[in-house]
């Protein structure tokens, strides 16, 4: 039986106010160790929603969760992670699969942290595995791939196992809650340099303040306006920085600073698995236009994250010049095959 005073708690967020980090973290830690019941998760992550999460209650949530996860201990401190939210329902590519991907190529070391599809056809381990690489290896094997070829993925139902206790909650509820935005502040290698896109533009600038009280050394956050949880080439979009120094700044980009064309958001558009492995090929094979463009944009975040390049058009051009070398198909097709190698032993 636990202690954990959950009718205190529900009691103060529908008063309207906030809890302290403390705990916001004591309550997450309720629900990852299984005590807590359905009725108080839902009620606990919808007050918070209504209410509105504060900087501090996401940190408690987030401090828990990693308190909860299986971490992997890479001792490269200069890991990078580019990911995204989800829920822009947008129907895009795997963008940040492929800048990942592209980032790796261009020398930057890559812990990806991601799922399976949640609200689109097709999430970044669906294509990951429509491409041959095996998911859901051991910590492990993982780190050994990692260490080898300087870019790993990491299945986030094997690192946090503890999440399965609000799975059918979330699911039930069938609406965006602040769990949607805490998995790509959890990355299991412990990446201090994370470039993470924003379905909902109101979350970037706590999401970012909640990255510099972690101790993140760099960080990008951002939003396309036409509702991408990616850089967007269709419209400009929000980001906000976080340098190693500790400070935040907020700005706007557009695909000219990264020196490509603006074009519509149905240019790059995805599908199912089989279709954006497709797609994903062509971009890492060379082929131009609007698919290929995002990808370079969204690499770039990513290689400047790295500490790799200091703008974004030199971070560009060493993005499509990984492309155009063969570098980054180079390194998916080591993942796969190093992957199954890792899975068969």
């Amino acid at each position: 039986m636990s202690s954990f005073a959950w009718a205190d708690t529900l009691a103060t967020l529908s008063a309207g106010e906030s809890l302290t980090r403390s705990h916001a973290r004591a309550a997450m830690t309720e629900i990852m160790e299984g005590r807590a019941t359905a009725a108080q998760i839902a009620a606990l992550i919808v007050s918070l929603r209504i209410k509105g999460e504060t900087v501090e209650e996401m940190t408690g949530l987030v401090q828990a969760m990693r308190d909860a996860s299986l971490a992997v201990e890479l001792d490269t401190p200069d890991i990078v992670d580019i990911v995204g939210t989800g829920g822009d329902r947008s129907g895009t590519f795997n963008i940040s699969t492929a800048a990942s991907l592209i980032a790796a190529g261009a020398g930057a070391k890559v812990a990806k942290h991601g799922n399976r599809s949640a609200s689109s056809l097709c999430g970044s381990a669906d294509v990951l595995e429509a491409l041959g690489v095996v998911i859901d290896l051991d910590p492990d094997k993982t780190a050994e791939m990692f260490r080898d070829i300087g870019y790993a993925f990491f299945l986030a139902p094997v690192y946090h196992p503890a999440m399965r206790h609000a799975g059918p909650v979330r699911r039930e509820l069938g609406i965006r809650t602040v769990f949607n935005f805490l998995g790509p502040l959890c990355n299991p290698a412990g990446a201090l340099n994370l470039a993470v896109g924003v379905s909902d533009g109101s979350m970037a600038n706590r999401m970012v303040n909640v990255l510099a009280d972690l101790g993140t050394r760099r960080a990008f956050v951002f939003h396309g306006h036409d509702g991408l949880d990616e850089l967007s080439i269709s419209s400009p979009s929000s980001i906000w920085r976080l340098d190693d120094d500790g400070e935040i700044s907020q700005g706007e980009v557009t695909p000219a600073d990264f020196g490509v064309a603006p074009a519509p958001l149905a240019s790059v558009l995805g599908g199912t698995p089989d279709e954006n492995v497709a797609i994903l090929r062509s971009v890492l094979a060379g082929d131009r236009g609007p698919k290929r463009d995002i990808s370079v944009i969204n690499a770039a975040v990513g290689l400047v994250t790295a500490g790799v390049a200091d703008e974004f058009a030199e971070a560009a051009d060493l993005a499509a010049r990984a492309i155009d070398s063969g570098a980054a198909s180079d390194v998916l097709d080591r993942v796969v095959a190093r992957s199954q190698d890792l899975g068969a032993e």
